[in-house]
């Protein structure tokens, strides 16, 4: 069988997503959230369905109770990783617009959230706060945010981890433009360097995934803590 391409494929794409929707299982709180950043005008960049169902699947394989995200944007992903957390759990995430952040503030509160911390402001600046306070490791880091900063998050993220953290990092296929060596776009760059310094970086162990589905054709790199 030929594989589908160009609008053709991401119809393909689309519909599995959608025969994968039973087993996925978005709620009404979930679309609920989705629903309140379109209204307040936030871009539809968030993780799909499948991949937040993903986050939150690898919180509790690594039975995390403390998770990083760095990128909140309407805090969709935020909730899946909320729901992945004990009693105890806690869940710091970074939003550097205040309107995005009173967005997921709202969405969080709606889903009954109440052990996220959302803090405003540039990403970099909380997570060397951060490091400075020597705040308790985390369990998982997931990053989600402007592309051309992912060294920097890297670093900051394998500071803030133990033995045995997850960092999770998405966008990184770019469509597939990660493999262009003549690209000049700074999101295409941040990624590259970011996997530059992962083959050089004794703390960690990492892979990538390449991704398909409603949101395109895109990736995860995912790395391991030694």
């Amino acid at each position: 069988m030929t594989a589908p391409v160009g609008r053709d494929a991401q119809a393909t794409w689309d519909a599995v997503d959608a025969f994968f929707g039973p087993l996925v299982g978005e709620d009404e709180v979930l679309a609920a959230a989705t629903a309140r950043a379109v209204d307040a005008g936030l871009p539809a960049i968030q993780v799909s369905a499948a991949q937040g169902r993903l986050l939150q699947l690898l919180a509790l394989s690594v039975g995390a109770r403390r998770v990083l995200e760095v990128g909140t944007l309407g805090g969709y992903s935020t909730i899946w990783l909320g729901r992945a957390l004990p009693p105890d759990g806690v869940l710091v995430t970074c939003e550097i617009d205040p309107a995005h952040a009173a967005v997921a503030r709202e969405s969080l509160e709606a889903a009954g959230l109440e052990q996220v911390e959302v803090v405003v402001g540039p990403a970099a600046d909380t997570l060397r706060q951060l490091v400075a306070e020597r705040t308790e490791a985390f369990d998982l880091v997931f990053v989600d945010a402007d592309k051309p900063s992912n060294p920097v998050y890297l670093d900051l993220a394998v500071q803030l981890s133990h033995p045995g953290t997850l960092v999770v990092v998405d966008n990184t296929v770019r469509g597939g433009a990660v493999a262009d060596l003549a690209s000049t776009d700074p999101n295409v760059l941040g990624v590259r360097e970011m996997v530059e310094l992962l083959v050089a970086d004794p703390r960690v162990d990492a892979t990538a995934v390449q991704t398909v589905g409603s949101k395109g054709y895109d990736g995860f790199v995912l790395a391991r803590v030694r």
